[in-house]
């Protein structure tokens, strides 16, 4: 049996902005809501009370998009109900970048693709900050009916939105090994990330997509490189590292 080492040999970042193409919102907790204000909240930091996209959210929905196009949702209905199981085949590309966590040691991945939470960007801050038109801080609030079919009875609900047109700041890390060189690994990695982003913009993020909240574009995308030795060096991210895949030309 051949015996090898794992080691981290670089990280690669792609960070940029996020559009808001259409109103977004990312629930948040409804404790201390004020009176008059809107019935569903969107999240915010805790101390400076402006809203955020969560890594997880975006990270969630990029590997739930990626897992049902290529098709590793095995699907069934059983006594009526509705089952679906995620692939955990640790030989697969998607399942080393996103990871799995399993009781079998043998089955488990560690996730290589770091999703932060994406800031509000500072400009887009000032110019909803100068606004009279904000329903709340930063954001407005979208009134709709909900009818009930049966009856015809309308019942009325608010939603807090971050409004089209705002900027968010996201940042992406994947880890690449050693072992990556092995049947291209680091390429498909990264083909994936590009996927996942691209498929996210054809889809939505947050709640309430399907009635047009949270159409997002990527853009001014950027990919840095930080190896181990630019780390036990003490340097900065490397623009200029040579990878096989370019988000230059990043368009849907």
């Amino acid at each position: 049996m051949t015996e090898s080492t794992l080691k981290l040999e670089k990280k690669v970042k792609i960070n940029g902005k996020i559009r808001l193409m259409t109103g977004m919102h990312i629930g948040g907790t409804d404790i201390g809501l004020a009176i008059g204000g809107a019935d569903k909240i969107v999240v915010r930091n805790t101390i400076d009370k402006v809203p955020y996209i969560p890594g997880s959210s975006l990270k969630g929905k990029m590997r739930s998009l990626i897992e049902k196009i290529e098709g590793k949702v095995n699907f069934s209905i059983k006594d009526g109900k509705y089952k679906g199981e995620i692939c955990t085949d640790v030989a697969e590309p998607l399942v080393q970048l996103f990871g799995i966590a399993s009781d079998n040691p043998h089955k488990n991945a560690p996730t290589r693709l770091m999703v932060r939470d994406a800031k509000m960007n500072n400009e887009s801050v000032k110019t909803l900050e100068n606004l009279d038109q904000t329903d709340m801080y930063l954001t407005e609030i979208k009134s709709e009916n909900y009818i009930d079919r049966l009856t015809s009875a309308a019942n009325p609900r608010s939603f807090e939105r971050v409004p089209a047109g705002v900027d968010f700041d996201f940042e992406m890390i994947v880890d690449i090994y050693n072992v990556d060189k092995e049947n291209d690994m680091q390429k498909k990695l990264l083909d994936i990330v590009k996927q996942g982003m691209k498929l996210v913009e054809l889809d939505y993020i947050g709640g309430h997509g399907s009635r047009g909240y949270g159409q997002i574009k990527f853009h001014d995308i950027k990919i840095q490189v930080k190896t181990a030795e630019n780390y036990k060096d003490g340097k900065d991210w490397d623009e200029n590292h040579q990878l096989e895949v370019k988000f230059d030309d990043f368009k849907i």
